[in-house]
């Protein structure tokens, strides 16, 4: 029981501060309303729990998240697993994601990179591809200083350093996200 409180402690903590990312969270919202109108798409990525994550985002964009709505245009990088396993053994897994964004991202997509540490490389040199493609980049991550949030058009660096923590952040943040695409193509 005693760890149970002390999770949701820290949990509490942490949610209690996550109203300093209302700017970026705003300009992430705007981002994506605009590249969807303009007929982009969302692409989401990132290791372990983060890929669960993107494949959870793209399928609430694309599916619903509650109301019933348009679909709307999203992929995550993370589950076409013949790229993923092809890749690192011809090239290496350092740029797994990178060749995945050349080949699929335009300049009016969104390019959403989640990363805990905001360090990992593959999802780092992937946001750097989209950059120079002109595509909007939004990185999700934990506390700064890191290299992801550093080189995102919308840093939404969640200030914590403990995965789970940071983890559960995303979440909600993306499903705020959801919720504003929800009400503005509900319509």
């Amino acid at each position: 029981m005693k760890r149970l409180q002390d999770a949701l402690v820290r949990h509490q903590q942490l949610f209690s501060q996550l109203h300093t990312l209302a700017g970026p969270l705003q300009q992430w919202v705007a981002a994506v309303i605009t590249s969807l109108e303009q007929g982009g798409k969302v692409v989401w990525l990132g290791n372990g729990g983060s890929a669960a994550d993107a494949q959870h985002m793209a399928a609430e964009l694309v599916v619903r998240y509650v109301k019933n709505r348009r679909p709307l245009a999203a992929i995550a990088l993370t589950t076409d697993t013949s790229i993923l396993t092809a890749h690192p053994n011809d090239f290496d897994f350092d740029s797994v994601f990178e060749r995945q964004v050349r080949a699929l991202v335009q300049p009016v997509d969104v390019v959403v990179g989640m990363s805990t540490s905001g360090n990992s490389v593959n999802v780092v040199r992937a946001l750097a591809a989209a950059g120079e493609i002109g595509a909007t980049t939004v990185a999700l991550t934990g506390q700064t200083p890191n290299r992801l949030a550093a080189l995102a058009h919308i840093p939404l660096a969640v200030p914590a350093v403990e995965t789970a923590r940071v983890q559960e952040a995303h979440t909600f943040l993306s499903h705020v996200l959801c919720e504003a695409l929800d009400a503005h193509f509900s319509h």
